[in-house]
């Protein structure tokens, strides 16, 4: 009896180790699957946070998704490292003072292309003065035009240090000021880009080439800082008709275009 005992307490010896080692293969098991359902979840996370961040960036100006005229300028950090403030200005903001409610008039050169403009100071004296304060300050010289839009939007997308939709001054600005209630852009509008705040303002604005509707969103409108009182037709057969650069319907001008002038008095 005394083999068989032994036999006996054999088997169920490895019995008892192929149990464990069952047990610690069925741990091991789930914890790869826990592991692996962390990792996931992370990297929805990140993947999250990164589309987001991408959103935040690079979504701005007249026809994007909200409102919708191919792109306004994004509200992001600029090479100071100030961001919008939702709500609120942020950054040495110049005082709406200096537009001194009236109608300031100047040239935009655009690749050696005169366009007369008008700025109203009455009617957009936030807006107007900081575009004042950039001009006078040389801001704008040689800065490029990175937007072109043609797919049911008519605009041109210029003053953005970056040169690719992202940049602005050291300051950006609020609220939306003299914004058309009917949502209609007459050709020859200078309006300011912004992104999806009204707070979002800084020195990128855009050029409507022909009569364009832009949805206003939840933040209003686009700031109507003045017009294009002559030049515009060059401006369309010497840069607009070329078309965009990838031959979308919004993109950089096939044409390079440049700032090469802009003074107001």
């Amino acid at each position: 009896m005394a083999p068989n005992t032994k036999q006996e307490r054999e088997a169920r010896g490895r019995v008892r180790a192929y149990q464990a080692r069952k047990a610690v293969n069925e741990h091991q098991q789930k914890r790869r699957r826990r592991d692996n359902i962390l990792a996931g979840g992370v990297l929805v996370l990140v993947l999250v946070v990164l589309v987001g961040a991408q959103l935040f960036y690079f979504n701005g100006g007249p026809g994007t998704a909200e409102p919708t005229a191919s792109a306004t300028p994004s509200a992001t950090p600029t090479d100071a490292g100030v961001v919008p403030t939702p709500g609120a200005n942020a950054g040495e903001v110049p005082s709406s003072d200096l537009a001194e409610s009236r109608t300031w008039t100047g040239t935009l050169t655009l690749n050696d292309i005169p366009l007369g403009i008008e700025l109203d100071g009455a009617l957009a004296p936030q807006a107007v003065s900081s575009t004042i304060a950039l001009a006078q300050s040389g801001f704008y010289d040689d800065l490029s035009c990175h937007r072109l839009t043609n797919g049911g939007f008519s605009v041109l997308q210029c003053g953005d240090p970056i040169g690719d939709g992202t940049g602005g001054p050291d300051y950006y600005y609020g609220p939306v000021e003299n914004a058309p209630a009917d949502d209609v852009y007459p050709a020859g509008t200078l309006a300011m880009a912004r992104a999806a705040d009204a707070y979002s303002q800084g020195s990128q604005f855009f050029i409507v080439y022909d009569d364009t509707t832009i949805p206003a969103s939840e933040a209003g409108g686009y700031t109507v800082i003045g017009r294009v009182t002559s030049g515009l037709d060059q401006l369309i057969t010497g840069v607009v008709d070329a078309g965009i650069e990838d031959g979308s319907t919004d993109g950089a001008p096939a044409i390079p275009t440049t700032i090469t002038g802009f003074t107001v008095q």
